[in-house]
Parts: C-alpha cells; sequence; structure tokens
C-alpha cells in the first residue's frame, strides 16, 4: 500500500514524522509531501507557486525522519499536494492521505476551511480514502498520544472499504493515560473560535475570538473538551436530489 503524508502546518512540522512512522511500521510505501511553509485554511484549494508551469518541489525533511524516506516540501496547498500526488506526482497514485498531525483541533462545521481536513477530502475525489488528525492545542506536547487513535481508526478505515470517506480525527493534547477514550462524534455547529466583521474607513477587518459555547452536548468539541479523542466520518460533497427544484424549457427574459 501506497501513503501519501502530508499537513498545512508545512513540511518542518514533527507531526508528519509521527504518521510516516506509523505507516512505515505497518509495512506501507510512504512518501512526504507537504506545503514549504504554512498552508492553515487552505482548505482544499488547489493553488501553487509556479515557476515556467512547473510546480515547485525541493527535498525537504521534518524533524527525526528517516533519512531513507522520499520527503519534499512544495510550494502548494495540501489539496494541490493531494491532486498532484493522484496523478502521480510523487511516484505511484498513493492508496491513502494520512494528513497532519495538525497544530490545533479541527473540530465543527469550520472544518470546511481546514487544510488538514482538505488534503484527504480532495483524496476522495481520486478515489483515494483518507485520515485528518489533529492535536487540540496550537503548540502541542505529546505528539505521540494520537498513534493508537490513528491506528484504530487505519483499522476500521481499512477494513470498511469506503473509498469516497474522510475520518476526522481530534485528540486531547494531554499524556496518553488522560485521554479519556475514543468517541464518534457528530460536527459541531461552530468550530472553536469565531470570526467577527469590521468595517472602517472603506475597508474590512475581520477578527477572531473563542465562542462562548462549544454546541450540543456529544458534538466533537465538546467531547474534545471533556477529553475524549473524536472520530468524525465525513465526506466530500455530494449532491441531493430534490424534485422540488424548477425544471422547463428554454426560458425567455
Amino acid at each position: 500500500m501506497k501513503v501519501l503524508v502530508t499537513n498545512d502546518d508545512g513540511i518542518d512540522s514533527p507531526g508528519l514524522t509521527v504518521l510516516a512512522e506509523l505507516a512505515l511500521a505497518r509495512g506501507f510505501e510512504v512518501v512526504v509531501a507537504a506545503p514549504a511553509r504554512e498552508s492553515s485554511g487552505a482548505s482544499a484549494s488547489i493553488t501553487g507557486a509556479e515557476e515556467d508551469g512547473r510546480l515547485l518541489v525541493t527535498e525537504r525533511r521534518p524533524p527525526g525522519l528517516s533519512g531513507e524516506l522520499a520527503s519534499y516540501g512544495v510550494r502548494a496547498a495540501p489539496g494541490l499536494i493531494t491532486f498532484a500526488a493522484a496523478y502521480g506526482g510523487f511516484g505511484d497514485k498513493p492508496d491513502l492521505v494520512l494528513s497532519g498531525i495538525n497544530r490545533g483541533q479541527n473540530t465543527g462545521h469550520a472544518v470546511l476551511h481546514s487544510g488538514t481536513v482538505g488534503a484527504p477530502l480532495t483524496g476522495t475525489t481520486h478515489g483515494i480514502p483518507g485520515i485528518a488528525v489533529s492535536l487540540a492545542s496550537p503548540e502541542p506536547e505529546h505528539w505521540d498520544t494520537p498513534r493508537p487513535y490513528v491506528e484504530a481508526a487505519l483499522d476500521w478505515l481499512l477494513a470498511s472499504g469506503l473509498r469516497d470517506r474522510v475520518l476526522n480525527l481530534n485528540v486531547p493534547d494531554v499524556p496518553a493515560d488522560e485521554v479519556r477514550g475514543l468517541r464518534q462524534a457528530p460536527l459541531a455547529a461552530v468550530g472553536v473560535v469565531q470570526g467577527v466583521v469590521h468595517e472602517h474607513e472603506g475597508h474590512l477587518r475581520l477578527t477572531y475570538s473563542d465562542v462562548e459555547s462549544l454546541g450540543d452536548a456529544g458534538s466533537d468539541a465538546v467531547l474534545l473538551d471533556e477529553g475524549f479523542a473524536t472520530l468524525t466520518l465525513v465526506r466530500a460533497p455530494v449532491f441531493d436530489l430534490d424534485p422540488s427544484l424548477p425544471e422547463s424549457g428554454p426560458l425567455v427574459p
């Protein structure tokens, strides 16, 4: 099995090394390809820096990664990196995308904006399932705590055979023995921060603040705050058939 390990925090994040080592321990073929610089909030964007029509790629390694493993810093958003990998940009098309481990949680409907989640969602549009992994701290101290939860998510994903799904895993940034367990959780209605738009002298300014409430009991944000690791099954956009949508012949103004 070929595994692409990527993220949105950039190639210098130790979270890449944790996921790469986990995949190697499973006997998988692994390639690391991550943004050359932080791309948080990139969602599934396929933007990148080109020179003469070529995507800018250099050999770079996250801290502690084995020197024998192929690893690249790419001047692109994680969605574009996954897109390129699906078309053989980093060797054979991957069978799985592991994204993270992200600095900070990705919970609630705000995962729509997450590059960590956007990378595997992009993969599913090419028949590649994935797992997005996040630690609930902007400056994580316990990078190894997610390992057994990633393993559990990976076991389920491989057994299920779902090709158009992404598992979104969030883990508290605490010692492993302090995590209360793993829970399936729906997305909270909001994320952990809320944006406010201010208009000033003809310009718009966006500021962020912590939300006052994390939402309904049992949501991913609430369970994570209570000390549980949370697992949410998400998928790329799908369409809904609705018989009430208008259809007609040619319309003349």
